[in-house]
């Protein structure tokens, strides 16, 4: 598939020209955010019989860089200072809380329930049931939408959803050998059986197994992956540098004019309270320029600076149905609407989720493209990222792949991702999908829009998409 992508797609209109227009637009935008917009009038995405889910509120503690400020915790620590920070912001009394539900990729074995753990942790009721999801970079997604599909369903009225990742202490385990030796050890009763189990230890045996962000099912890491993929749809190295720069300057606007609302403080135990993202690094072309492949060497073209970082981080966002929320006497920020779940081939569709997600939600809502006045998407690579603007912008792909007449389109650049995303800041991997969510809500206030669009990648060639709807303001 990829070489027959390569020579279909390669001239597709996603130029060097087109990206720094793009990037100009996006940033002359940003100046008329300063007060907030009128949203426009259209038609609502209610509907008869069906609960109306809102969310109330969305907090995430600073993303941070792995390794750094929060590196002597563990992941539930990460996930109960969100959890009290959505509490602080919304003073909800914690027994109205019917459900928790928390996303998460790499667990840590001694809180692989980390949403009943962070929730204990964070004095929420012993009776207040809790579960923990995982589906790649959509984990927290998945989070959201069961809980949506909770209170929808009329079980509860009132969930807090949200995701958790530390990237500074992953699991590591001991060889397959060693462990199977270990456990036998462990049943031996005498010792003349312990010391022939002994006996048998060998040096490769203390060679331990380290975690690599890899499918299991092609052994492939997704940086390879993306490399590949940018390579297929004729991304080039100039673009994803331009567009990695285009993300952290719109991150650095954004956070030095307060726009990003949804992060609260984290008081580190034995450290500094934390108080924003720390990997948010406007550079330059020359700089990006200069540095190598970091996955396909040495002609590859996804680097460090066009990739997100290993991130720590935490977010929650509390979700009720409309009639709990106003009688509790909350002005709803957004109703979260239509979403779908997407799969594909994990070899060489690996990051196209959005793609694919894109047109059955908007379809499903009964929207076009046009309709949306926010997008939120999930930047894994630069070059995921430009290589699903032009395969949503292809026919020939939208015919030969996807299975449809047309293709959806490509979002203008001056909706898209306008105050910075996961590549400039971070990508807890369990945690950026609430992230999403309540900037597109925050976002839609400000630029007086009304309808988002949510969307992300995933490991496993998964992906997600969502609706968000402004709520009456």
């Amino acid at each position: 598939m990829s070489s027959m992508l390569t020579s279909a797609i390669r001239s597709l209109p996603v130029s060097s020209a087109w990206a720094a227009g793009a990037f100009a637009r996006s940033l002359s935008c940003s100046s008329q955010l300063q007060a907030t917009a009128q949203p426009k009038t259209k038609k609502t995405l209610g509907k008869s019989g069906v609960k109306n889910v809102v969310v109330v509120e969305g907090v995430r503690i600073p993303f941070l860089q792995s390794g750094t400020s929060y590196a002597d915790l563990m992941p539930h620590d990460l996930a109960r200072a969100a959890l009290q920070g959505l509490l602080t912001r919304t003073s909800v009394p914690k027994d109205v809380v019917d459900y928790i539900v928390y996303g998460t990729v790499i667990q840590e074995v001694k809180t692989s329930n980390v949403a009943r753990e962070a929730a204990l942790g964070a004095g929420f009721s012993d009776k207040t049931p809790a579960h923990t999801v995982t589906m790649a970079c959509i984990s927290s997604n998945q989070a959201m939408t069961t809980g949506v599909g909770l209170i929808a369903a009329g079980q509860c009225d009132v969930v807090v959803a949200g995701g958790v990742e530390l990237m500074s202490d992953v699991p590591i385990r001991h060889s397959r050998k060693m462990r199977k030796t270990m456990l036998t050890l462990n049943r031996a009763k005498t010792l003349g059986q312990k010391l022939s189990l002994i006996s048998k230890i060998r040096p490769d045996y203390f060679a331990p197994e380290l975690p690599a962000v890899a499918e299991f099912s092609t052994s492939e890491t997704m940086g390879h992956s993306a490399d590949r993929l940018a390579a297929a749809f004729g991304v080039s190295r100039l673009e994803q540098d331009e567009y990695a720069l285009r993300s952290h300057t719109l991150a650095k606007k954004a956070q030095d004019e307060g726009l990003l609302l949804d992060v609260v403080p984290f008081k580190v135990p034995g450290k500094d309270t934390v108080t924003k993202d720390n990997g948010i690094r406007p550079s330059s072309m020359e700089q990006m320029g200069k540095l190598k492949p970091a996955f396909v060497k040495p002609y590859g073209t996804v680097t460090a600076a066009n990739s997100s970082f290993l991130t720590d981080g935490a977010s929650a966002i509390l979700l009720m149905s409309e009639e709990k929320a106003l009688a509790m006497g909350y002005k709803p920020k957004a109703y979260l609407r239509d979403f779908v779940y997407v799969s594909q081939d994990p070899k060489d569709q690996l990051l196209l989720g959005p793609t694919y997600a894109t047109p059955k939600v908007l379809e499903k809502a009964g929207l076009t493209l046009n309709d949306i006045d926010v997008f939120e998407f999930h930047e894994a690579f630069a070059g995921q990222i430009l290589a699903n603007l032009k395969a949503m912008d292809s026919d020939w792909f939208a015919q030969n792949y996807m299975g449809r007449k047309s293709k959806v389109g490509a979002p203008p650049l001056d909706k898209f991702n306008t105050w910075g995303g996961s590549l400039s800041l971070g990508h807890p991997f369990g945690a950026t999908g609430c992230r999403l969510v309540i900037t597109a809500a925050h976002r839609l206030k400000k630029e007086g829009g009304q309808f988002g669009l949510v969307a992300a990648c995933a490991a496993g060639g998964q992906g997600h998409a969502m609706i968000v709807e402004l709520y009456p303001q």
